[in-house]
């Protein structure tokens, strides 16, 4: 904490205060800056886990990876952990995050009970539903605008070793959402409990739920961290709707299932190929260092002149994640799957937990959600980001919402009705006065 506010505190006063961090999550572009961000090497580590109270103690800059692997040994899990091992607790409160626990208990920044904040003024704060709750609430999707979180405390849940999969495939889209509603309403599948969901759609034709089911029972388990690839294992010939294949995993292996192939975007880097997976030391078959890779892509435009020595336009990066009432889930697949060439997609059910508002990412209590993933490129339209604006068009055609790590274009005026308006202009008044800390419509859409 010394070094974190001497940092803050050495940052000239005409200067945006940023964080000085080795990895991203974020897929827009930043702008560029020589001044030195605050200092969170310190802020990194799981400070306490009471696995009597089912809580944990968590700096802000720590990540999944590490939080798990506290957690696990008490046989406890974060009531949501998001799929990829470097997202920090601090940025899945600030910047959301999902996984398939959500439909039971909702989005990451639910669990935290308390959380220590260093605002724009050089203060840290308690910010709880009793402590200064009008910062606690507008916290959520301020990606870092409001604050910074330092320390949180975050309600824990029990696990079990193993998890047994079942992966019902579908032929049509509107039989597995009505499937997939059926389980989130119910919390079961024929007679049995259901403790994780999520889906894979690889065409309109074929698509599939991932139920998962908490296990003690021990036995043969497989392994994706090898040759053998997860997303391509749901894949089965069902010849009804709703026909399974079975599986199972340990419980660390299944949090990260999608981490190994970071879904399965390593295709774009061969890592899938047999010959070069070979090859390719199972260490560094992991998110962060396929992020490096797309790191030294924007730095050197690596794919860009290789479309252009092939004859081939540039192209738009359509990375995104998007939220979407439930009975309008079908029509936006139909729509996405007739207008943008990418394939798989990712589905994944989410219901809040209670009543609270969370101004900045308004979305229904008592009503779900279904998230929709997709992460690729396609070739460059008419104007920029053409594929990304037509993809905000029809969400909000169909009241849903679209997470900002992302690249996004709404007009001041349709960000603001989007994602808290008025309410985080007076958060913002408040906790960081003289705007050291970038404006949530600038970092979002303008990049800056």
């Amino acid at each position: 904490m010394q070094r974190l506010l001497a940092s803050y505190r050495a940052i000239p006063q005409d200067a945006t205060v940023r964080l000085a961090k080795p990895t991203s999550n974020l897929f827009r572009a930043r702008a560029k800056t020589r001044t030195k961000g605050l200092d969170t090497s310190g802020l990194t580590n799981v400070i306490a886990v009471d696995a009597e109270a089912r809580t944990a103690d968590v700096a802000g800059m720590c990540t999944y990876e590490d939080l798990v692997a506290a957690t696990l040994p008490h046989g406890l899990s974060p009531l949501v952990v998001p799929q990829l091992k470097t997202i920090t607790l601090g940025g899945a409160v600030t910047g959301l995050g999902i996984e398939s626990a959500s439909f039971r208990n909702g989005l990451p920044h639910e669990s935290v009970l308390e959380m220590d904040v260093l605002t724009g003024t050089g203060d840290v704060v308690r910010a709880s539903p009793d402590e200064n709750p009008d910062l606690f609430r507008a916290f959520p999707n301020s990606y870092g605008t409001l604050g910074y979180s330092v320390r949180l405390k975050i309600e824990l849940e029990p696990v079990k070793p193993f998890v047994a999969l079942r992966h019902l495939r579908f032929h049509s889209l509107s039989a597995l959402i009505e499937a997939m509603d059926r389980i989130v309403e119910t919390g079961g599948l024929n007679g049995e409990p259901v403790d994780y969901l999520d889906g894979v759609v690889f065409s309109a034709e074929e698509s599939y739920l991932c139920v998962g089911q908490r296990s003690a029972t021990p036995g043969p388990v497989s392994d994706y961290t090898g040759k053998q690839i997860y997303y391509r294992s749901i894949q089965h010939d069902g010849p009804t709707d709703g026909a399974e294949k079975h599986d199972r995993l340990t419980i660390h292996d299944y949090l990260w299932r999608w981490d190994t192939d970071w879904f399965w975007c390593s295709r774009a880097f061969g890592a899938q190929n047999p010959r070069i997976r070979r090859w390719w030391p199972r260490r560094y078959r992991r998110s962060s260092v396929y992020w490096k890779l797309i790191g030294y892509d924007r730095r050197f435009g690596i794919a860009d002149r290789i479309e252009k020595r092939n004859g081939r336009p540039p192209r738009e990066r359509v990375v995104q994640d998007i939220e979407v009432p439930i009975e309008r889930t079908v029509e936006f697949l139909q729509w996405f799957l007739d207008t943008v060439p990418i394939e798989p997609i990712w589905l994944c059910p989410l219901r809040l937990r209670d009543d609270r508002d969370w101004p900045l990412y308004p979305i229904r209590p008592h009503h779900t959600y279904v998230n929709v993933g997709f992460w690729s490129s396609v070739p460059v339209g008419p104007e920029e980001g053409y594929t990304n604006r037509m993809i905000e068009r029809k969400v909000s055609d169909l009241d849903g919402h679209k997470s900002l790590y992302s690249d996004a274009y709404y007009s001041p005026e349709e960000f603001d009705s989007l994602y808290g308006g008025e309410t985080y202009k007076t958060v913002k008044k408040t906790y960081d006065p003289d705007s050291r800390f970038l404006d949530l419509y600038g970092k979002a859409v303008g990049r800056q």
